[in-house]
């Protein structure tokens, strides 16, 4: 089943992406939580219609999120944590923490756009992607240390 995103859904895509899901995730989640519509021809027209108005509003936010991604490429943030003595975490290191590090350096970002691949559970060097807009991301490293 197509549906048209009205957010951005990690997993699935972005703002105005046309996807294509299950019908049941459509119907039970998607649509009622008001994350998306039913791609009819009326729909895809509106959007496409939307799309080209909105081209030059777009550009810019792309524009202004290589900026911020330019000033964040080769960041490196120090996490505290709690360990055992044999290094391990008491918990784990969580987009949470990457936020407020980066509230701290100046950048402002919500915490829901960082992506860590492992989970966090010893002191050591790892790395998180944060995807600022739909074509730019950047990576970031950060370092886990005992506090």
């Amino acid at each position: 089943m197509e549906v048209i995103l009205k957010e951005d859904i990690l997993t699935l895509g972005y703002k105005d992406d046309l996807v294509d899901v299950k019908e049941g995730y459509a119907r039970n989640f998607l649509i009622p939580q008001g994350k998306a519509i039913f791609a009819s021809a009326s729909a895809k027209k509106i959007l496409a219609e939307n799309m080209k108005q909105r081209a030059h509003k777009i550009e810019q936010m792309k524009n202004d999120a290589q900026a911020i991604a330019d000033k964040m490429e080769g960041t490196t943030l120090t996490i505290g944590a709690k360990t055992s003595s044999t290094g391990t975490i008491f918990g784990s290191v969580t987009n949470i923490q990457l936020a407020e590090e980066l509230a701290k350096k100046g950048f402002e970002v919500d915490r829901k756009i960082i992506v860590i691949k492992d989970q966090v559970k010893e002191v050591g060097n790892y790395t998180a992607t944060v995807k600022l807009h739909k074509e730019v991301s950047v990576e970031i490293s950060f370092e886990v240390v005992a506090e």
